[in-house]
């Protein structure tokens, strides 16, 4: 078990040789352009702070919880049981789909995930 956790971690903390992890910036803008500046009035630092917790702004990460309850998948971490093909799908989006950098998909999903009555709670 204690070895599993600690594989379980070191998965996360480790990045793919072609993975690019985005600045902040890059973040930001993209965000931005997304239109979640202000999104169900959350302003878009509370957007990249959610970013920079979840993945510390790696979009193609995948962290598998330690007792497998759920699978967070890119940007923000979004969970399979509720939100993309391997669960319920609430956001008719492939959990594959939101591992790309671009974040279109990520950013249809959490828009989605936002506006359920937890907004940001959700996460």
């Amino acid at each position: 078990m204690k070895a599993s956790a600690v594989l379980s971690l070191i998965g996360y903390l480790v990045v793919p040789s072609g993975a690019a992890i985005l600045g902040r910036c890059v973040v930001a803008k993209r965000l931005h352009d997304g239109g979640l500046s202000g999104f169900e009035g959350y302003s878009l630092e509370n957007w990249v702070c959610l970013a920079y917790f979840e993945s510390k702004f790696n979009p193609v990460a995948v962290y598998e919880n330690i007792d497998g309850l759920y699978t967070g998948y890119g940007l923000f971490q979004i969970r399979n049981p509720d939100w993309c093909d391997r669960g319920r799908n609430r956001c008719h989006v492939s959990c594959s789909a939101l591992l790309n950098p671009n974040l279109n998909k990520t950013i249809e999903c959490a828009k989605r995930i936002v506006k359920g009555k937890q907004g940001m709670g959700a996460w």
